[in-house]
C-alpha cells in the first residue's frame, strides 16, 4: 500500500482563499458570446426602428403641432387635416374585440390539450394549433370578408335590436365614464402604489367593472332604423365593422396565445396534480387549485403577446373594414380605421409630409406596443408560474 504525503501549508504565512474563475471557456464561451450578440442585435434593431420613427415624426409635429393628436380632425391629406386619434381608437377597438374572443378560446383549448385530450391525439391537436399560426394573414382576411361577414352582420343587427335600447345617453353616460375612470385610478393607486392588499381595497375595482359593464350597450348601438322597409340597406350598416375585423384577428392571435398557455400548463409538476387528486379533488378542482395558479404567468404572457399581434395586424383588417376616419364607439357599425391598415393603404401614394405623417402614426403605435409589452413583463414578473400553487 502506497502512502502519499499530505501537502503541508506554510506555517509562516496567512491562508489565502483559492480564486475560482467564473469566466466561460471553450464551448461555453462560444455559447455565451453567440447568444449575447444575438440579444444585443435584437435590442439594437428594435431601438434603431424606434429612433428612425422618432426622427421622422419631428417634421410632422412641426407641421401639424398638437393638432396631430386632436380628436376633432380626421385623416384627410387633401384638406391637410390629419389626426391620429381616430386611428388609435379603431386600433384599440379591433385589438380588444380580438382578445375578448381569442382569450377564452385559447385558454379552453390549451386546457383541453394538456389535461383532457387523450394522449394519442395530443400531438395532432398541437400540430393543428401550430398550423393555424402558419396561415398567412391575407387568408384570414379573405375568410373574414367572404364567409364570416354576412353571418356576423346578422348577429350584429340582432345585438343592436336587443341590447341597444339599454344604452345610456347624456349626463348618465358622462357620469358612468367619470365613475369608471375614477374608480380604476383609485384601485391602481391602492393596489400598485400603496400595495394595499386588504379586501376593501378591491371595492373600487368592482365599481369600475360594474360601470364598464353598464357602458357596454353604448358600444353595441348602431343608428339604424329597425322599421326600415329596405332591410338590405339597413344590413349594410352592420358590415365592414371593427367587430367583424376583430373576429378575423382573433383567429390569428389564438394559436400564439394557446401555444404559450399549453406549454406552461404542460410543465405543471405531476406530483402536485397527483396530490390534489389523491386528496379527493375532482379534475376541475385540481385544475383550479394547481394548473391555473401555476400557469398564471403563461396565461398573462400569452394574452399580452396576442394583444401585441392584434394591435399591429394589417392586411386582414384592411380587407374587411370600410375606412372611416372618425372616432366611433359603436363597434358594430360599418366603418373604422386602424394605424397599420391606414399606413398600408396610403403608403404607396404618400409623399413629403404625408409620408412622414404615416411614419409618425407608426411611431405612436410602436410606443403603445412597447408600453403594453412592458406592463405585461411587469405583471408576469410579479406572478411567476409555479409560485402560487396550493
Amino acid at each position: 500500500m502506497t502512502v502519499l504525503p499530505a501537502p503541508t501549508r506554510p506555517a509562516d504565512g496567512p491562508t489565502t482563499p483559492r480564486k475560482v474563475s467564473r469566466k466561460a471557456t471553450g464551448g461555453d464561451a462560444v455559447f455565451v458570446g453567440g447568444f449575447r450578440a444575438i440579444g444585443t442585435s435584437v435590442l439594437v434593431i428594435t431601438g434603431g426602428i424606434g429612433v428612425f420613427l422618432a426622427l421622422q415624426s419631428v417634421p410632422t409635429l412641426r407641421h401639424y403641432g398638437l393638432g396631430f393628436f386632436s380628436v376633432h380632425q380626421g385623416w384627410n391629406f387633401d384638406t391637410d387635416q390629419v389626426s391620429v386619434a381616430s386611428l388609435l381608437v379603431g386600433t384599440i377597438e379591433v385589438a380588444l374585440i380580438a382578445i375578448s374572443i381569442a382569450f377564452p378560446l385559447a385558454l379552453a383549448t390549451a386546457l383541453y390539450i394538456s389535461e383532457y385530450a387523450p394522449p394519442r391525439i395530443q400531438a395532432t391537436l398541437v400540430a393543428g394549433v401550430d398550423l393555424m399560426a402558419a396561415v398567412p394573414s391575407i387568408v384570414y382576411g379573405l375568410w373574414g370578408r367572404d364567409l364570416i361577414q354576412p353571418h356576423a352582420g346578422t348577429v350584429a343587427m340582432f345585438v343592436d335590436r336587443h341590447v341597444g335600447p339599454l344604452a345610456v345617453h347624456g349626463d348618465a353616460l358622462t357620469g358612468l365614464l367619470v365613475l369608471m375612470s375614477t374608480s380604476a385610478a383609485i384601485w391602481l393607486v391602492l393596489r400598485w402604489a400603496a400595495q394595499v392588499k386588504a379586501r376593501w381595497a378591491q371595492v373600487p375595482l368592482y365599481v369600475a367593472l360594474a360601470a364598464a359593464v353598464a357602458l357596454v350597450p353604448v358600444c353595441l348601438t348602431v343608428n339604424a332604423d329597425p322599421n326600415a322597409a329596405n332591410i338590405a340597406a339597413e344590413q349594410s350598416s352592420f358590415q365592414k365593422s371593427a367587430f367583424i375585423a376583430g373576429i378575423a384577428v382573433a383567429m390569428m392571435v389564438l394559436p400564439m396565445a394557446c401555444a404559450i398557455m399549453r406549454q406552461v400548463f404542460s410543465q405543471t409538476p405531476p406530483g402536485e396534480k397527483e396530490a390534489a387528486l389523491a386528496l379527493g379533488s375532482t379534475k376541475w378542482g385540481m385544475i383550479r387549485a394547481v394548473v391555473l395558479p401555476f400557469g398564471k404567468g403563461g396565461i398573462i404572457g400569452g394574452t399580452m403577446l396576442g394583444l401585441g399581434r392584434a394591435l399591429g395586424e394589417t392586411i386582414a383588417v384592411l380587407l374587411i373594414i370600410n375606412q372611416v376616419f372618425e372616432i366611433k364607439p359603436n363597434v358594430l357599425e360599418t366603418g373604422t380605421a386602424t394605424v397599420s391598415s391606414t399606413i398600408a393603404a396610403q403608403f404607396g401614394e404618400a409623399t413629403g409630409i404625408q409620408l412622414k405623417a404615416l411614419l409618425t402614426a407608426g411611431f405612436v403605435l410602436f410606443m403603445i406596443t412597447l408600453v403594453v409589452n412592458t406592463l405585461a413583463a411587469i405583471v408576469v414578473n410579479r406572478s411567476r408560474s409555479g409560485t402560487e400553487t396550493s
